[in-house]
C-alpha cells in the first residue's frame, strides 16, 4: 500500500506548472506503475507505439523493490518541483 508521501508526490506530479520532458513522463509512469504493482507481467504491445514505449519504460525497472520504487519516484517529482 502506497504510503501517504507518495500519495502527496502522485497529486504534486500531476499540478506541475511545467509539463516534464517526455522521457521524464516516461520515468514517472514506469516508478508510479513499479511502486504500486510490481514488476511488469503484461504482454508488450504490439501496435501501440505509446504503449511500447511505457511498456519498456516500466520493464526497464523491473526488480526494483516496491519499497525503493516509491522511493524514487517521490525524489524525482521533488527533483521535478525544482525546475518550476
Amino acid at each position: 500500500m502506497p504510503s501517504t508521501e507518495f500519495n502527496t508526490a502522485a497529486d504534486e506530479a500531476q499540478k506541475l506548472t511545467v509539463k516534464p520532458s517526455n522521457d521524464d513522463l516516461l520515468k514517472l509512469y514506469a516508478l508510479f506503475k513499479q511502486a504500486t504493482v510490481g514488476d511488469n507481467t503484461t504482454s508488450k504491445p504490439t501496435f501501440d507505439i505509446k504503449g511500447r514505449y511505457k511498456w519498456d519504460a516500466w520493464t526497464a525497472v523491473k526488480g526494483t523493490s516496491q519499497e525503493d520504487a516509491e522511493k524514487q519516484y517521490i525524489a524525482f517529482v521533488e527533483s521535478l518541483k525544482a525546475k518550476q
